[in-house]
């Protein structure tokens, strides 16, 4: 035990959410909203699969965070699964930092035909609270593993699912 004190119930809970309201977000083609979840200066560093399945590049700022969001928000569709979610108080006053691991599923075509691109993510949180409520102040998004794969069909959807 490091001695800090425990995050409330009710942060675990506004906490959660947070991670799946991102997932729900990007699904939703919701670049901007997705953008909004983060702090005015949160940064989000990503992989560039399959060139480097490690964190390489980061954005930081809404605006950066919303560019980079446009590039999946683009793809036909896509799923995230979040698989886990461990929280932990941060080290400040009204910080938190939280593993969170998903499988990311991104509808590509490949010769005009449906094709699954699937990422094995684990994000790496920390977490400010704001008057607006939780934020991610810094997400750190590795991919343990891709696979790609053919699918029979996709249902056409609206914007916003």
């Amino acid at each position: 035990m490091s001695g800090r004190p425990g995050l409330s119930a009710d942060d675990r809970l506004l906490l959660t959410d947070l991670v799946h309201r991102y997932a729900a977000l990007v699904d939703e083609r919701e670049a901007a909203e997705v953008a909004r979840l983060f702090t005015e200066d949160g940064v989000l560093v990503s992989p560039d699969p399959p060139r480097s399945l490690d964190p390489v590049t980061e954005h930081a700022g809404r605006a950066a965070i919303e560019q980079v969001m446009a590039a999946v928000v683009a793809l036909e569709t896509s799923v995230h699964a979040i698989t886990g979610v461990v929280l932990d108080a941060g080290e400040e006053p009204d910080t938190a930092t939280g593993r969170v691991t998903c499988f990311a599923h991104h509808l590509t075509r490949r010769d005009d035909a449906p094709y699954d691109v699937v990422w094995a993510v684990c994000y790496r949180d920390v977490y400010r609270r704001t008057p607006d409520g939780w934020r991610f102040a810094r997400r750190v998004a590795t991919v343990d593993f891709l696979d790609a794969r053919p699918i029979r069909s996709v249902r056409a959807r609206s914007p916003r699912g």
